[in-house]
């Protein structure tokens, strides 16, 4: 019977304990007990949950919140297939003065193009000077970048839709046209002046300016056309 109420005064000592922890540390054996139940008293374990609580760390807000995705590095835009970056600087000043505008300076502009494509080499369908030029396909690139003139594609065509102009009328920027092989035309070139012309002659060679006078080109000469869109320039 006595050790019933002995257990039973720990028990309770213990819930108290539990429930208020400030009070936890003090706890002291009551008077009238003898000594076994003092030393019972004595070696129970103190539980004082708001002591261990205030010894733990609680975790700083940054390191929970989830790390930035490092930023992926934009891949360099690459250069466009038909060489036109560098062609865009070229004719910065030429494109202003387009197609429908009549300036004195057009024809000027368009030479001016036409000179700095020199050395390209000549590629049989060539429109670009990433890939070469053929001889129409010079022609057409100049006065499209320079002027904002489309002409047709090929020399042949281009002989069509000029305007007939005489060997003593010719222009800076008229087309001159030969027949290198058989009756048909079959190469076209820019006139520059004093009876120079710019053109992208055949495989193996490259943009370059010839004469009107030389041997070959004197013989295959056909005439000189100018186109309707610098007719009046």
């Amino acid at each position: 019977m006595h050790l019933k109420r002995l257990t039973t005064l720990a028990l309770a000592t213990c819930c108290i304990a539990a429930v208020t922890p400030a009070m936890a540390d003090t706890v002291t054996a009551p008077k009238g007990l003898d000594q076994s139940a003092s030393l019972l008293l004595t070696d129970l374990p103190v539980f004082a949950p708001a002591t261990t609580l205030a010894q733990s760390t609680i975790p700083d807000l940054a390191s929970i919140v989830a790390p930035k995705a490092p930023a992926v590095a934009q891949a360099p835009v690459a250069a466009d297939d038909n060489g036109d970056d560098d062609d865009d600087s070229l004719v910065a000043a030429a494109t202003d003065k387009l197609a429908g505008h009549v300036d004195g300076h057009a024809r000027e502009a368009l030479l001016a193009f036409a000179m700095k494509l020199r050395d390209i080499r000549y590629h049989r369908g060539g429109r670009a000077p990433s890939t070469g030029f053929d001889c129409s396909g010079f022609v057409r690139y100049v006065f499209l970048h320079s002027v904002g003139l489309d002409l047709p594609a090929n020399s042949a065509s281009q002989f069509l839709a000029g305007l007939k102009v005489k060997r003593t009328d010719m222009k800076a920027g008229d087309l001159v046209f030969f027949r290198t092989r058989g009756k048909a035309i079959s190469h076209v070139g820019i006139y520059i002046d004093n009876g120079q012309f710019i053109h992208s002659p055949s495989a193996g060679k490259t943009v370059r300016v010839d004469s009107l006078n030389e041997a070959y080109w004197a013989k295959h000469f056909v005439g000189a056309k100018r186109p309707e869109g610098i007719s009046k320039i």
